[in-house]
């Protein structure tokens, strides 16, 4: 069963977030309510979120502020974090949207065809990270469990069967989604985070395809899951 990537909206305004979790629920993913700067750091300390959109004003820590602490954080460096405001003071205020870490900065009213496209992208991204990190679990405890296994040879090489099976699917998805970036002339952040996602499952394919009978030497690395 697949799980449904979660996406946490920030802001102070109940009404705000009522009208977001309107526009993202056809989406069919798990959004998570924060109504504040700290209530949103709590949120983030236990659970993944595929993307973050975070209201600019707010009383006590505003977006700028809690942008900063999530991407000081480890954990949470890498989500995409959409800014959303009400107000616009040109592109110096646009520039510190952007230099706070933020992948995109959509003011009010904005289109929620377009807010909902953008978010879509990065919950496929954040879903085809999730397969990847499977795919590499299971190699990995292929690689550990083999010596073990020596004796019978049957078993290994059916799980690499499927192993190779599971990851052609991703890499298949992968090089869809890729294609579609290309073809929207999506933001240079997914983009980028596709192109890291192809990088790795190369990495991986290059792995399982040096534990195949006759291929010799020893498996190659796993590629990094950060």
């Amino acid at each position: 069963m697949v799980q449904k990537a979660k996406i946490l909206l920030v802001d102070d305004r109940p009404e705000n977030l009522l009208a977001l979790e309107a526009i993202l629920s056809a989406l069919d993913q798990t959004l998570v309510r924060a109504s504040s700067g700290e209530e949103a750091l709590k949120a983030l300390l236990t659970d993944d979120f595929a993307v973050i959109l975070l209201d600019v004003q707010m009383p006590g820590m505003d977006g700028f502020e809690t942008a900063a602490h999530i991407k000081r954080r480890e954990r949470t460096r890498d989500i995409p974090i959409i800014f959303l405001t009400a107000i616009n003071h040109g592109p110096h205020h646009t520039f510190r949207g952007y230099a706070a870490g933020a992948v995109d900065y959509i003011s009010k009213p904005f289109d929620p065809w377009v807010l909902r496209a953008k978010v879509s992208v990065f919950v496929e991204l954040y879903m085809k990270n999730c397969q990847l990190r499977e795919q590499a679990a299971l190699l990995r405890l292929q690689l550990e469990g083999g010596a073990q296994q020596g004796a019978d040879e049957k078993e290994p090489a059916g799980l690499l069967a499927e192993l190779s099976a599971r990851l052609a699917a991703v890499e298949e998805q992968a090089e869809a989604l890729s294609k579609q970036l290309d073809d929207e002339s999506a933001d240079a952040a997914a983009v980028a985070t596709a192109a890291h996602l192809e990088r790795k499952l190369t990495g991986l394919r290059r792995a399982l395809d040096a534990l195949e009978p006759g291929a010799g030497g020893s498996p190659a690395p796993l590629p990094s899951q950060s």
